[in-house]
């Protein structure tokens, strides 16, 4: 694909970020995508491709780097995540809002082409239709990590409005991934079951047997943000966040689906704090609005992607 875009990724050592910025330097280029992030505990990755050091609330170094780069685009994926964040909700909050804000002046201030803003089902609350939860609906966080991407999705519609940014943003459900550890999400219980049946043959699970959560597995998740961004602006009709959703299940049914490939794992339940952010969130999505305007559909559901990720997981996990 021959293009003269050139893409800061920023916190691009995350769980989204190192496969997203994989995904993007297939299709630009690996000189055109620059890789940032505050550090990285993957040397390899790192290697892959322009990687630079940046914490993302240093507003004048991402500045400094996007005329080092003659950067266009930016996709903005730091953050600090649900649970992390309720252990420390000032910083959380700091992290958050001033390096999107950052990255929001950067774009109206060199006319960029397009960022990206990652948003969440954590911007649900209790009062939230819990089944299909609609586009537009109820929407009273409980957590300072869904406050701050409520307040994000407005900064980016507030900012296309004002200053004609193009921002486009999307609401993640849970994410499951291969490629990364689990990085602090109340959902990361469904990476991290993985982990453990190939390891030792048993997890103790944060949530009860019953809560049902929406989640996607990385390809999709991939997939959806690069077919937002590559859609044509005047398909994009809402600046706030779009509803994305894949496949909705419990701990239990995951569980049933792994043991299919390994029949001696067994769960075990030790609800904690995440409980309670994992029941203000809804049980399933309706992001019609996705699949109307830009053509999004998932292509995994739960039993592929559970194959895929023990398949992929058992070239990584050393067995005791």
């Amino acid at each position: 694909m021959t293009t003269k875009e050139n893409i800061l990724v920023i916190g691009a050592c995350g769980q989204l970020g190192t496969e997203l910025t994989v995904a993007l330097r297939n299709i630009y280029g690996e000189h055109h995508v620059v890789a940032t992030d505050i550090h990285c505990a993957d040397p390899a990755f790192k290697e892959q491709g322009i990687f630079e050091e940046l914490n993302a609330m240093d507003g004048k170094k991402m500045a400094e780097l996007v005329n080092k780069y003659q950067i266009t685009q930016i996709y903005h994926l730091a953050a600090m995540l649900s649970a992390k964040g309720e252990q420390n909700p000032l910083f959380a909050w700091k992290l958050n809002m001033e390096s999107l804000l950052n990255v929001l002046e950067i774009a109206r201030e060199k006319q960029l082409n397009k960022i990206y803003f990652p948003s969440s089902i954590g911007v649900f609350g209790f009062d939230t239709p819990k089944q299909n939860t609609p586009q537009q609906t109820i929407i009273n966080p409980t957590t300072v990590y869904g406050i701050s991407k409520q307040a994000g999705e407005h900064w980016c519609n507030y900012y296309f409005d004002k200053f004609g940014v193009d921002a486009r943003c999307l609401r993640y459900p849970g994410l499951i991934s291969y490629n990364a550890l689990p990085g602090g999400g109340t959902t990361d219980y469904a990476v991290d079951i993985f982990y453990k049946a190939l390891e030792n043959n048993a997890y103790e699970c944060f949530l009860s047997e019953d809560t049902y959560l929406p989640m996607m597995y990385m390809p999709d998740a991939v997939k959806g943000t690069l077919d937002l961004m590559h859609a044509p602006a005047n398909q994009i009709k809402t600046r706030t966040g779009y509803n994305l959703a894949a496949i909705s299940f419990s701990p239990k049914e995951i569980t049933q689906a792994i043991q299919k490939h390994i029949p001696a794992f067994t769960i075990s339940y030790k609800p904690d704090g995440r409980q309670q952010i994992a029941d203000s969130w809804p049980d399933s999505i309706d992001d019609t609005q996705s699949r109307q305007d830009w053509g999004w559909q998932h292509q995994y559901n739960l039993a592929t992607m559970v194959e895929d990720m023990l398949v992929n997981l058992k070239k990584k996990v050393v067995l005791a």
